[in-house]
């Protein structure tokens, strides 16, 4: 894709078919070219930076729509140009005609993502805040909102640049030295420089760190539900779903597959996995149920361990599985309506234990819970910075390594020109995520998967 940014563009902002469309065009002739179709009391050319207009849309003497028009004058808009923005009624025939009538005057259809990469190429958002626009788009929970919301408010942006600007300035003094190499002389103190280099350091993983919980909480809690057969998986999984998305059976291997079912609890959505029972098994259809439960062990930030004996082994019911230090692990003693003790309960063992019964209801609000402090977004809903995209998690990890090699390469006496270039690596990686750094290709992909219109 060639960038093409002199053309003024159109597209619509809002699916057509509602009440109501918002057609949004940019570009140094936008107003003058939706003044040519538009009739007003008075002519969209004199009009006023952020200012509305009602009138017709008209395609010669015939009236296409009735709509309202706002007018922002560069530099004062979302892509920093001339931009236009028209509320029509939603009918797809109406949007169409209209989307035709501006291409026919000089606008052109936008491609996806072009009005925001317009905004990042004006200077309006870094990168990581015009990739904030898209999770926003499609936030579908509380926490994912919350995360987006930050980023594209620039408190992730500031941090990066924190950063940046500590190592920039390092380097400036590690050059400097090259420069009077010949008369030995040492601009940067390095004690002061390891303990500069170890704070970065530490910031950095810190941001890196957080991207387990981020993604979580942006593509969904991952939670499996696991055990032997017939211990109550399906109709638990049914409890949390709020309906019925798992056939229940007194019949051992009911579930042969995989079923899985979202909830929203607190904000957070949880995707939770019913897997088939663990067990010794010839039926070729059990064994191939029983290896995707493995995947889904594997991929699950959380497994719920269910059993309907007090006394069970994990070794025994999750076939030699070990959950990993990153996944929490629930014993959930299942059908306490059917035992003596019938009272819902938390406590620790070896692992948190919840006893409960799918069936009644009991004990899942302890379950709720437990899930919740498992998965706590407090700090997303307080502002907290919070990674969530995987790009930006894999440049904090290559700045990482820069960094630990340059300490390394500090405290072993190695030569300034490349302790300087250790640290421009580690620059360079930090400068990719907000854009100082980048490349078409990088704009290409990450733009291509935005909404056409924005």
């Amino acid at each position: 894709m060639i960038f093409n940014d002199n053309d003024t563009i159109v597209a619509p902002a809002t699916p057509t078919g509602g009440a109501l469309c918002i057609i949004r065009m940019s570009g140094e002739d936008a107003i003058a070219v939706c003044d040519k179709v538009f009739r007003g009391r008075k002519s969209l050319l004199e009009a006023k930076t952020a200012t509305l207009h009602y009138g017709n849309i008209v395609d010669g003497e015939e009236v296409v729509d009735d709509v309202l028009v706002s007018i922002f004058r560069a530099p004062h808009s979302y892509t920093g140009e001339n931009s236009v923005e028209i509320s029509a009624h939603g009918s797809r025939y109406v949007v169409e005609r209209i989307l035709s009538l501006l291409t026919s005057h000089g606008a052109r259809l936008a491609e996806a993502g072009e009005f925001t990469r317009r905004a990042f190429l004006a200077g309006r958002m870094d990168l990581s805040q015009a990739e904030a626009v898209a999770d926003i788009i499609a936030a579908d929970s509380h926490a994912s909102h919350a995360i987006a919301s930050t980023q594209m408010r620039g408190a992730y942006s500031e941090e990066l640049q924190s950063l940046r600007d500590k190592l920039l300035n390092i380097t400036s003094l590690l050059e400097l030295e090259l420069d009077f190499s010949e008369e030995d002389v040492e601009f940067a103190d390095r004690e002061k420089l390891l303990s500069l280099l170890e704070v970065t350091l530490r910031k950095v993983d810190s941001l890196a760190h957080s991207f387990s919980l981020g993604n979580a909480l942006k593509e969904g809690v991952t939670v499996a539900i696991a055990g032997r057969p017939n211990v109550g998986k399906s109709t638990l999984l049914n409890r949390l779903a709020g309906e019925e998305r798992a056939m229940v059976s007194e019949i051992a291997g009911t579930t042969r597959d995989t079923v899985e079912a979202t909830a929203n609890i607190g904000g957070v959505i949880y995707r939770f996995i019913d897997t088939a029972g663990l067990h010794s098994t010839d039926d070729v259809l059990e064994q191939m149920g029983i290896e995707r439960t493995t995947q889904a062990l594997v991929k699950a930030r959380i497994i719920l361990w269910l059993t309907d004996k007090e006394d069970s082994a994990i070794e025994d019911d999750l076939a030699g599985y070990t959950p990993t230090e990153e996944q929490t692990l629930y014993r959930i003693v299942t059908k306490i309506d059917l035992q003596a003790t019938s009272a819902a309960t938390c406590h620790q063992d070896a692992y948190p234990t919840i006893r409960l019964s799918a069936k009644t209801g009991e004990g899942v609000d302890l379950l709720l819970s437990e899930l919740q402090a498992a998965a706590d977004a407090t700090s997303a809903y307080k502002g907290d910075v919070i990674i969530s995209n995987r790009r930006h998690y894999d440049a904090l990890h290559q700045a990482s390594e820069a960094l630990s090699a340059t300490i390394s390469a500090l405290q072993n006496g190695i030569s300034t020109d490349l302790l300087s270039e250790d640290i421009r690596l580690a620059i360079h990686h930090l400068g990719s995520i907000t854009g100082e750094i980048t490349s078409t290709e990088i704009l290409q992909s990450i733009f291509s998967r935005f909404c056409i219109g924005k």
